[in-house]
């Protein structure tokens, strides 16, 4: 755990627990590391509802919990049956229900069970998609995001181990049936284990070489980190300038990656371009070849006096939202919008406040002098994909522009914000790798 602080003092940590003998042994582990600290451990038990019995799993596993002193949450997913990538649906319900649980508690850490042989499984699954190097690394050992940081503190420790932890220790499990389903790619992986020890390729090496492969992640992914802290200015507007000449002058593979980082961050999407797409534009930024300009990744590419510009590309932005009075929405995958009102100033507006871009319309709807005065503000290019706060009669406020319409009847206390909070930062902590013994 020392690894993969640090923690607060008394640090309160959330466990997922599936019942399974991994995530047993984890939570009565990390309890007793806990309160010799002064924390606690809270177990976060999700029903999948895959199966008929899932729920009555989830209820016994809660009073196994209880038995061992330990609090435990129940979450369940709701919606229609799950029938297609069960296994990943499911992975990504289950992050979302405890890490949704944990930020709006504002637990900070979040303790899943993975150990050394899901580790090896994980490398031998990616080196079948002829995965990269970010890919053969494996599992990181804490991921950092919006929500908690993940941390897997097992991944260095065998199964083997774990379940002998659990019966020195009296704990109870579940043997979920699914872990033997041939139809997983996982489970048939599993099945391989045996053969690959036969002949020297263990969880353990297989687990060394995630490890290696994670060391030479980090050291790139370091020099990433350098380049773009020289070379790019990122504006609170949800863009950035680029230095045309410095990334000309960097290594491809350093450049590529801090191409894609930008283009993740600034379009606001899960996951970046790759492929066939990135190198072209890579191979006309280094050639000056971009012309009037490109796009990629729901992004704007163009060349400036000032360095390249990289915006979002208007078409792309997400659809128009509403926005209560004191609420707040996160928009476009990149802006977290509030609008403050204490005195019930929306009502007077004449109806709903709607969130949009501001379109080419919006920007006509603007009073010429203050158009004329905005225009000084921010690029051309950037404008278009702005969030507009708007009512019935047109654009009420454009924080980014420092815009609020005069004489909207909304109240002085009426105020709107827009928070560049994109899905992924432009350079994310440093992958932690998980070390391994002998």
């Amino acid at each position: 755990m020392a690894r993969l602080g640090p923690f607060e003092e008394g640090p309160s940590l959330a466990v997922g627990v599936s019942g399974g003998p991994d995530s047993m042994a984890l939570c009565a582990l990390a309890d007793t590391w806990a309160r010799a600290r002064g924390g606690r451990v809270l177990a976060l038990v999700v029903d999948h509802a895959l199966r008929p019995e899932s729920g009555d799993e989830a209820r016994r596993v809660g009073r196994w919990l209880g038995d061992l002193g330990v609090d435990h949450v129940a979450l369940s997913r709701d919606g229609p049956a799950i029938r297609v990538a069960v296994h990943a649906a499911a992975r990504a319900a289950r992050y979302g229900l405890m890490g949704d649980y944990c930020r709006d508690r504002g637990i900070l850490h979040l303790a899943v069970a993975h150990h050394r042989d899901d580790q090896a499984e994980t490398l031998l699954l990616r080196l079948d998609r002829a995965s990269g190097l970010d890919g053969l690394a494996a599992m990181a050992a804490v991921v950092e995001g919006r929500g908690p940081r993940l941390l897997r503190p097992l991944l260095a420790v065998s199964m083997a181990r774990l379940r002998a932890t659990g019966a020195a220790r009296g704990l109870p499990f579940i043997d979920d049936p699914s872990n033997r389903d041939p139809v997983y790619g996982r489970t048939r992986v599993r099945r391989l284990a045996p053969i690959l020890a036969a002949d020297g390729v263990t969880a353990e090496r297989l687990a060394r070489t995630a490890a290696a492969l994670g060391r030479a992640r980090a050291m790139v992914e370091g020099a990433v980190a350098n380049f773009l802290a020289a070379a790019v200015t990122i504006h609170a507007a949800g863009f950035c300038r680029l230095d045309a000449q410095a990334y000309r002058a960097a290594p491809d593979e350093i450049a590529k990656r801090a191409l894609a980082r930008m283009l993740l961050c600034i379009g606001g999407g899960a996951y970046g371009p790759r492929g066939a797409g990135l190198r072209r534009l890579h191979e006309a930024l280094t050639g000056g070849a971009y012309g009037r300009g490109r796009t990629l990744g729901g992004c704007r590419i163009l060349p400036g006096r000032r360095g390249i510009l990289i915006c979002r590309e208007p078409r792309a932005v997400s659809a128009p939202t509403s926005l209560e009075a004191g609420g707040s929405v996160l928009w476009d995958g990149r802006f977290l919008l509030r609008s403050t009102d204490n005195r019930g100033g929306l009502k007077d507006a004449g109806g709903p406040m709607m969130v949009r871009r501001l379109d080419r319309e919006g920007w006509s709807d603007l009073p010429r002098d203050d158009r004329k005065a905005l225009r000084r503000i921010l690029p051309a290019a950037v404008r278009p994909s702005l969030p507009a706060f708007c009512d019935l009669d047109g654009v009420v406020a454009v924080p980014h522009l420092g815009y609020r319409r005069r004489g909207t009847g909304c109240g002085e206390d009426l105020v709107f914000s827009a928070e560049f909070r994109p899905a992924r930062c432009l350079m994310p902590a440093a992958f932690a790798f998980a070390e391994t013994s002998g």
